[in-house]
């Protein structure tokens, strides 16, 4: 799977990803950071990746304009915002949402919870 990393989270997340044999940039390797949230989205749709955020700016910028891509990885409620936690986390849940996350879709991660929205975000 193809993930961008965003700069309010760790860059060691993308390295424990790549590892574990996904591609996964960071967007200082892009040279993107500070870049606009609509810089970093439309780099992440361009590269065909999943936007690996710290906020919820993306999913919202993505039900603003009700796009369908790209898709977007939400921590929240975590305990442990190590790194290696949340590569743990997406791991452990990845099988579950590649599919979601490859036609797109948001997914949000808890400790102990996991929710898929499939994109594009229309009002309920």
């Amino acid at each position: 799977m193809r993930f961008l990393v965003d700069e309010n989270l760790s860059p060691q997340l993308a390295r424990l990803l790549n590892e574990a044999g996904h591609d996964v940039v960071h967007v200082r390797d892009l040279g993107l950071t500070s870049a606009s949230d609509a810089a970093v989205l439309e780099a992440a749709r361009r590269e065909n990746r999943t936007i690996v955020p710290g906020d919820t700016d993306f999913a919202a910028l993505l039900a603003q304009a009700h796009l369908q891509r790209p898709s977007v990885v939400l921590f929240r409620r975590q305990r442990d915002r190590r790194a290696a936690k949340q590569a743990r986390l997406l791991l452990d849940n990845l099988d579950a949402v590649a599919e979601d996350l490859e036609v797109g879709a948001v997914v949000v991660l808890t400790d102990d919870r996991l929710r898929v929205r499939r994109l594009p975000l229309l009002p309920e």
